[in-house]
């Protein structure tokens, strides 16, 4: 909830003439739905103000006669009314949208005001449909489950994490390498004397 820094000044000054009012006006903001409007019947109101009814009815017309608060009568009665804001004053949601005549509420009840308040909290639970119709299908919603382990297709396997091999030592590496020069020098003397027997090698 936000408020003008003007108004609030006035706000200060309506307290110090009528405590009351004030008061009541700080229910209405504090209860005021999206488009500054509360719907409740004056019952309720002089409730949740803690004064009699009579001074709920002085304080509403002293904040609606000083431009506080505008009141819209809901049905023939006058019962209950739609209590609108001034967005000059306080406003919660966009500050030029409590001039329509269709506008969202906060309602304030009490449960005395119900006529089965007796039952209130006992009452069966409501009547729950089912998910499926006979014939109906489900329909996917939500996340979903993971895809499925594919094999990888052919020339594109993912590269297997390799194993480090420890460094040679370099003696033996040494050894290892004029054993191969030995070989060698071996198999070419043995190329050129076909008459040696190969198993000396």
């Amino acid at each position: 909830m936000q408020t003008d820094r003007a108004a609030h000044e006035r706000w200060a000054q309506l307290a110090i003439a009528n405590p009351r009012a004030s008061s009541v006006l700080h229910v209405l903001v504090a209860q005021m739905g999206r488009h500054n409007a509360i719907v409740a019947s004056q019952t309720t109101l002089a409730k949740a103000a803690h004064c009699s009814l009579p001074t709920l009815k002085r304080a509403l017309s002293i904040l609606r006669e000083q431009g506080w608060i505008e009141v819209r009568q809901i049905g023939p009665t006058g019962t209950a009314c739609a209590y609108v804001i001034n967005d000059r004053v306080a406003w919660t949601g966009k500050r030029d949208g409590i001039r329509y005549s269709l506008f969202s509420a906060a309602v304030l009840i009490a449960d005395d005001e119900q006529p089965d308040r007796e039952e209130l909290g006992a009452q069966p639970a409501l009547h729950r449909l089912p998910n499926l119709f006979p014939g109906e299908r489900q329909l996917p919603s939500g996340p979903g489950l993971p895809p499925p382990s594919e094999p990888s297709l052919p020339g594109m396997e993912p590269d297997l994490p390799a194993t480090q091999q420890p460094e040679p030592d370099p003696a033996m590496q040494e050894e290892f390498s004029q054993l191969v020069t030995g070989l060698g020098n071996k198999l070419r003397a043995s190329d050129t004397s076909p008459d040696d027997d190969a198993t000396d090698i």
